[in-house]
């Protein structure tokens, strides 16, 4: 029994020689990426427990990937591709998490006047921007035939039943204007959830960061429309916050001088020409990340105008025009650091 006894006592050693080690390990950033949604999810954790910071990204990616599953108009068997196929036929059960998503997606829709509109999935096949992009520019016919099927009113949500309904055949939803905001918000949520408070998750143009950066808050930038890809014009410190930005930069294409991009006016039935960028600084990223793209699509002075009605939403729009406009509870907090380029 006494080498069992002293291998025993040997381990408790270890593991106390191995805690005393990472006790005086000084937290520093770790970084992980993972592909998913169609863009990289990238989780940085301020912290020394680094099996820790692996784990629990582990556990923040296969979150987006499930949501990706329930939530993908790609993904065969999807909450949203089963609900697609039954338009004008009959409700069908959706998760919680798809039901909440679109149940946040109305509201943003009343508030923007249909500006946001889930529904706008019904032109996903006229327009392009995606891995099929073919720069086409499809007929005022062809888009019209398309709008009256654009209607986020004619989607029924039953909370208790736990289903929805798009009252007409041709209907589609798509939930690339909220989706990635909800998985950012659920991210956060894990990672809380395994001790960690100093944190960014970023995915696309939706990031959430959480306490601080060692002795300092996270500095986040806002992208210039018009210059590369990592050249920021405005910069802000932020912490417990989340920050979207919704930008006609990311997909477009441009045919006799004009820019065409993926937000759509869901009026109109093409891309909106009032902005060049909106970037939204709210509690949640659900909401910021539908809100960046519903006032993208309103335009500058109605977009800013319903951003300073909202409780506890803040924004930045830089116009078509290139005029930059902030509100009111940003103008002693956002640092410019350049003006945007002014190139069309």
């Amino acid at each position: 029994m006494g080498k069992y006894v002293a291998a025993g006592l040997q381990a408790c050693l270890l593991a106390v020689v191995l805690m005393a080690a990472c006790a005086g390990t000084p937290p520093r950033p770790f970084s992980r990426e993972h592909v998913t949604m169609g863009s990289t999810v990238q989780v940085t954790v301020w912290t020394a427990d680094e099996p820790g910071a692996v784990a629990a990204s582990d556990a923040v990616f296969a979150e987006f990937d499930r949501l990706d599953r329930l939530m993908s108009v790609w993904k065969e068997g999807s909450d949203v591709q089963r609900l697609n196929m039954a338009a004008g036929d009959r409700p069908v059960p959706v998760s919680a998490e798809t039901l909440e998503v679109l149940t946040i997606a109305r509201q943003v829709s009343e508030w923007t006047s249909g500006k946001f509109d889930v529904t706008f999935g019904a032109l996903s096949g006229l327009w392009k921007f995606d891995q099929d992009q073919d720069d086409k520019i499809p007929s005022r016919a062809a888009v019209a035939a398309r709008l009256p099927d654009v209607d986020y009113t004619a989607l029924d949500l039953d909370a208790a039943r736990g289903t929805a309904f798009l009252r007409r055949p041709g209907m589609r939803a798509h939930l690339g204007g909220i989706g990635k905001g909800y998985a950012v918000d659920r991210a956060a949520a894990i990672l809380r959830g395994r001790g960690f408070r100093d944190f960014m998750i970023q995915s696309g143009g939706d990031l959430f960061v959480s306490g601080r950066r060692g002795d300092r808050p996270w500095r986040v930038g806002i992208r210039d429309p018009r210059g590369p890809a990592d050249r920021s014009f405005a910069a802000l410190d932020l912490t417990n916050r989340t920050f979207s930005t919704s930008g006609d930069y990311e997909r477009f294409f441009i045919r006799d001088g004009r820019r065409y991009h993926h937000i759509l006016d869901p009026d109109l039935g093409e891309p909106a020409r009032g902005c060049r960028s909106v970037t939204i600084v709210a509690a949640t990223a659900t909401l910021a990340d539908a809100l960046s793209t519903g006032v993208f699509v309103l335009g500058p002075e109605p977009g800013m105008a319903l951003i300073e009605r909202l409780p506890d939403v803040e924004g930045v729009i830089v116009a078509a025009d290139n005029r930059v406009m902030m509100s009111s509870g940003l103008r002693d907090r956002l640092v410019t650091l350049a003006p945007p380029t002014a190139a069309p």
